[in-house]
């Protein structure tokens, strides 16, 4: 679907542009785009008041408390989504990667509809599940499958498995991912300056959030993302204890990092140098990049492969793909891996659909359209106001960084001003665009029901903002 590499900016160094973005009026921009957002949606403020007396917060997750309020939706058709004002929107957010269908597809509507009528529980398998795991084996070249319910618990799976499976304790995971937030890989998932993160070569594990214990901190090493040495260093100090590696095989807590040249393959060789075991995460990546993920992408086939999101067409559910020695632990019960909603009829349903009938070869090439359409209009907007920015995309994924140079690591993400990130958002949505808050961690999605009208909705987005951060420079 689209190369791996990432080309650099090409106007990003060229005479005359500036290194870094004039930001003396953002916050007044900030200030001004957060007022009409609030004025767009008072039915939403009034959700959000009524809910705080029975849901913590006044929301259902803490990601959906995002800075002026939540935005409470109606429902969704196709690419678009509805907020419960009544306000259209062209759906980027896309569920944080998981509407690669869009919504209400067809195919997926019959396919769920069938299944509630014939009962969606019964804590046994259905044939399903057969299909979906001989379609996940095809494209991501690993014969043994099974599911859960969300990318936290396949990666906890993961975790647990190459733990069980060498005998050792500890794991390699890279500064600035985000793998769930179970207790193993809650550390540095997204540190801050001023944390004691010590030296880009030798990171310091900190917290991911409160109630972390020191103890597990202590199981985990943090290595920087694209840095092969430190990997092998860590192996070479921990001698024999280090069970496995996770890793996002192209990043994406920080925006979209996509890996060096050789720098997978290179993982697993070094880990497998030293018996140590190779998990990639591939529960943003998988299906969303191509239709088998970044494996797929890179000839790289690691270990084990999360998935998730994507997989489940809408709804939640989650699988866990490996080598036939490693699942064998779980077929012979060495390792245990359940769940009772493990392969729910009613996902697996969804799954099949999303698997066999939407995401087709002729899918992918109408999102590698709109890839190129994206790509390709921001980057004209990029340069024609001389911005120190560009464009990243992988797949059906992509954002925009507001920095010139190419960003190799957690390191080079922190020097983004998130302040942009905020502003590009809000004037997002006040332009009919729904993303993910957060602008300057997460990404857009296009989905199989997306048009050139929505493409070019967002772009036209972009413009304005460019010129409102042009006008200020000036």
């Amino acid at each position: 679907m689209t190369s791996i590499a990432t080309p650099g900016h090409p106007n990003a160094r060229s005479e005359g542009i500036p290194t870094s973005t004039p930001v003396a009026d953002l916050d007044e921009l900030i200030k001004e785009q957060s007022a009409l957002f609030l004025d767009r949606q008072p039915i939403s403020r009034s959700y959000i008041e009524r809910a705080r007396t029975r849901l913590a917060g006044g929301a259902t997750s803490s990601w959906q408390i995002a800075e002026p309020q939540a935005v409470w939706l109606s429902h969704g058709r196709g690419s678009k989504i509805y907020d419960v004002d009544g306000t259209e929107y062209s759906d980027f957010h896309g569920g944080y990667g998981a509407s690669i269908a869009g919504h209400a597809h067809p195919a997926i509507v019959a396919a769920v509809s069938d299944r509630v009528r014939r009962g969606t529980h019964f804590a046994q398998p259905t044939e399903d599940a057969i299909v979906v795991a001989e379609e996940l084996a095809s494209r991501f070249g690993l014969p043994l499958w099974r599911f859960a319910n969300s990318g936290t618990e396949a990666t906890m799976d993961a975790v647990h498995l190459m733990r069980a499976a060498t005998g050792r304790d500890l794991i390699i995971k890279v500064e600035g991912g985000y793998h769930g937030h179970h207790d193993s890989v809650q550390v540095s998932v997204l540190p801050e300056d001023d944390d004691e993160i010590g030296p880009a070569d030798r990171p310091i594990g900190v917290a991911g959030n409160s109630g972390i214990p020191r103890q597990i901190r202590d199981l985990v090493v943090v290595v920087g993302f694209n840095d092969l040495d430190s990997v092998d260093r860590a192996l070479a100090e921990h001698a024999g204890q280090v069970a496995g590696m996770i890793v996002e095989p192209v990043m994406m807590n920080a925006g979209i990092i996509h890996p060096d040249n050789g720098y997978l393959a290179g993982l697993r060789d070094i880990l497998h140098s030293h018996d140590a075991l190779l998990t990639f995460d591939e529960v943003k990546t998988g299906l969303t990049t191509g239709p088998g993920g970044i494996t797929a992408l890179s000839g790289v086939t690691p270990d084990l492969v999360c998935l998730a999101k994507a997989m489940g067409g809408g709804l939640s559910t989650a699988a866990i793909g490996g080598t036939p020695a490693l699942m064998e632990m779980i077929a012979d019960g060495r390792y245990e891996q359940v769940g009772t909603f493990n392969g729910n009829p009613l996902a697996m349903a969804s799954a099949r659909a999303t698997l066999t009938e939407v995401l087709v070869p002729e899918a992918y090439a109408h999102l590698e359209r709109l890839r190129q359409r994206m790509e390709t209009g921001i980057g004209a907007v990029i340069a024609e106001h001389r911005l120190p920015w560009h464009v990243v995309t992988a797949g059906a994924k992509g954002c925009v960084t507001f920095l010139p140079d190419r960003i190799r690591n957690f390191r080079d993400f922190l020097r983004i001003d998130g302040r942009l990130g905020q502003a590009h958002w809000l004037m997002q949505h006040n332009g009919g665009v729904f993303l993910p808050p957060w602008g300057k961690i997460e990404q857009w999605l296009l989905s199989v029901q997306h048009t050139d009208a929505d493409v070019d909705r967002f772009v036209g987005n972009v413009a304005r903002f460019a010129g409102r951060v042009s006008a200020t420079a000036g």
